[in-house]
């Protein structure tokens, strides 16, 4: 007999959980560690205990719930995402996959079943870092990729530190990092893009991560009065700036970097910023992405390159100045190709249309493709829209998604 969830159950667990920091427009705003953060930590914790886990709080906040197995010397298969979301966020980010695990073991506990290994469900702090920075808080300090210390000391807006918030809502854990080590780890989520939904396919199975690198770059030229000054003597840092964005979209829609290259200017500000001024100079983002990481470099050889000739006057004719700085990388990260492997059998015996995926998005699976063995599951999201309050989902792909983790889990548990 093929063991499946109730899909009627994880909706209305998901509708439930929605209902704190619930937003005009049917979406969700829950920052990490605010007053609707700990409400709804102490929803699903309470659920957690129902279902029987024994609960875990790390001294980063992450909540752990264990179902312990038959061989308790295995290290448990783990399962988890966040609960904290975006200012105008959805009621499924992060959420489903949460939710999809509490699930699991809410089935097993129905049918009776024990697992060789324990399962583990767990809640990770901070993965949006909306509030607070470094994003993916709480997995990144599990997995070593920064300390603790950073993560506690850092601050909002408004200059509240994370170890003061974490007490403040009961969650100031006192569990060393690491109590609570995951022998794999399966994370299932919504696809936050289009693909799935455009091709009708249930379950993505998610290979790996694409490579980050982010950039800020500063474009200056001239101020000048854009009535006296003529055209051919400017030094206008808003129209050659212009030209490198243009670029890094190019490249990465250059056949020998797509159809994985991602390349997009999010944030443009240029200066003085009046009506009558040709601008001087230009700050803007530069966000660069792909699955290999031998591409993404010459996708960013290519981007320096274009700036070098920007700057020298050969893209427009007017030399100016092009400063380039580094902010953050991601390396590429492709997920364990035993697990990947689980994840696609599973949707292909329970009869789910599947096809394989790259996340473009950070996840906390990302992080603890660092330490453990690591798949994902995605299924669609309807329009691809997310980080929106009009984020939305079919309860009968979340279903499925769902029920792919749990033979996934269960294989992994044998």
């Amino acid at each position: 007999m093929t063991v499946a969830i109730d899909g009627e159950r994880l909706w209305q667990s998901l509708m439930d959980l929605a209902q704190i920091g619930a937003t005009p427009k049917g979406g969700n705003c829950r920052l990490a560690l605010s007053k609707e953060d700990g409400q709804g930590r102490d929803l699903v914790v309470g659920w957690m205990r129902e279902a029987g886990l024994e609960i875990t709080v790390d001294q980063v906040g992450n909540i752990f719930g264990v179902r312990p197995g038959r061989d308790p010397a295995r290290k448990p298969v783990m399962t988890g995402s966040h609960i904290d979301t975006q200012p105008t966020g959805g009621r499924f980010d992060g959420c489903f996959g949460v939710m999809a695990g509490l699930e699991v073991m809410r089935t097993l506990n129905d049918q009776g079943i024990q697992t060789e290994a324990p399962l583990a469900l767990t809640i990770w702090t901070n993965e949006e870092g909306t509030r607070f920075v470094p994003v993916m808080m709480g997995s990144g300090v599990h997995c070593g990729v920064f300390p603790l210390e950073t993560a506690l000391a850092a601050t909002d807006v408004d200059g509240k530190a994370v170890r003061d918030e974490l007490a403040a809502i009961g969650y100031a854990g006192t569990a060393p990092i690491g109590t609570v080590q995951a022998g794999s780890y399966l994370e299932a989520h919504i696809e936050q893009g289009p693909i799935l939904e455009a091709e009708e396919t249930t379950i993505g199975v998610v290979t790996g991560s694409l490579g980050l690198r982010w950039y800020d770059v500063t474009v200056t030229g001239m101020e000048a009065h854009a009535g006296p000054t003529p055209m051919a003597l400017r030094r206008d840092a808003l129209y050659a700036a212009t030209h490198l964005m243009q670029a890094v979209v190019d490249i990465a829609n250059d056949p020998a970097f797509a159809p994985l290259g991602r390349g997009t200017v999010g944030v443009v500000n240029a200066y003085p910023a009046s009506r009558n001024v040709i601008p001087g100079r230009v700050q803007f983002t530069v966000d660069l992405r792909h699955e290999d990481a031998a591409l993404l470099e010459q996708m960013e050889q290519r981007f320096r390159a274009a700036a070098a000739a920007l700057a020298a006057g050969e893209t427009t004719g007017t030399p100016v100045q092009v400063d380039i700085a580094f902010v953050q990388e991601f390396p590429p990260t492709p997920f364990d190709r035993t697990l990947v492997e689980r994840v696609r059998s599973e949707a292909i015996a329970r009869g789910m249309s599947q096809r394989d995926i790259v996340t473009g998005a950070g996840h906390d699976a990302v992080y603890m493709a660092r330490c453990v063995p690591t798949a994902m599951i995605f299924v669609p999201c309807k329009d691809g829209i997310s980080h929106n309050e009009v984020e939305d989902a079919d309860p009968k792909h979340l279903e499925a998604g769902a029920n792919v983790l749990l033979g996934a889990m269960l294989a992994q548990a044998a």
